[in-house]
């Protein structure tokens, strides 16, 4: 697994980039990642709802700045649950096999930890093996009900090294981001550019006919 993919996060500014993500998944993949088959106007509003100033939210973006990998890690909001978070995950079809699922959920692990959370959840459903695989992996407990599964992971507590990391990762993340920004500028420029230097030759060769 790959631990220098740059994982960003994301804030209010990216409603409309994380809506494109979700209303691209399949009808199976929006099954799997709410748990029901949700329609274009729940995930709407799933995205609106989207609390940044709560809850943490970030992703993996390509080169076309697309959002190909997308990870939420909601908090309780009560103080009796207030030690408690769950993690949501979704990642395009094309971008899987690469290792972003567990990726995304070491940085919401960490981001977790520093904010005292003790208790990891995942709600997924029994059919949802690759996500119940990243919870195994990381040495927590599954417990199954039928079409659903309850996954758990205690956390012990933050230190020097998860404040560290996730400082480093977030720099990390907003680094290559801007400069996946920046040569998306400049190919639209030279583009641009190409495209006048082509109606100017084409008008020379008019003038000259």
């Amino acid at each position: 697994m790959n631990s220098l993919v740059p994982i960003r996060a994301l804030g209010a500014q990216h409603r409309e980039r994380i809506a494109a993500h979700l209303l691209e998944l399949s009808e199976r993949d929006r099954y799997l990642r709410f748990g029901y088959q949700a329609s274009d106007e729940q995930v709407q509003r799933y995205v609106q709802l989207l609390d940044f100033e709560r809850d943490e939210v970030f992703g993996i973006f390509n080169r076309r700045l697309q959002l190909i990998a997308m990870a939420h890690v909601a908090f309780a909001q009560s103080e009796e649950t207030q030690s408690c978070a769950e993690f949501g995950v979704s990642v395009f079809p094309g971008a899987r096999g690469r290792g972003y699922g567990g990726l995304l959920f070491e940085r919401a692990v960490t981001l977790a930890r520093n904010r005292g959370v003790r208790m990891m959840f995942i709600h997924a459903l029994t059919e949802n093996t690759a996500m119940l695989r990243i919870a195994r992996s990381a040495g927590a407990t599954v417990h199954q009900d039928g079409s659903e599964s309850q996954a758990y992971l205690q956390l012990p507590p933050a230190g020097l090294d998860t404040r560290v990391s996730e400082i480093w990762a977030e720099q990390f993340g907003e680094v290559d981001y801007q400069l996946k920004k920046q040569a998306r500028q400049f190919w639209r420029l030279l583009a641009d550019v190409q495209e006048i230097r082509q109606g100017v030759r084409d008008g020379r060769h008019q003038a000259a006919e």
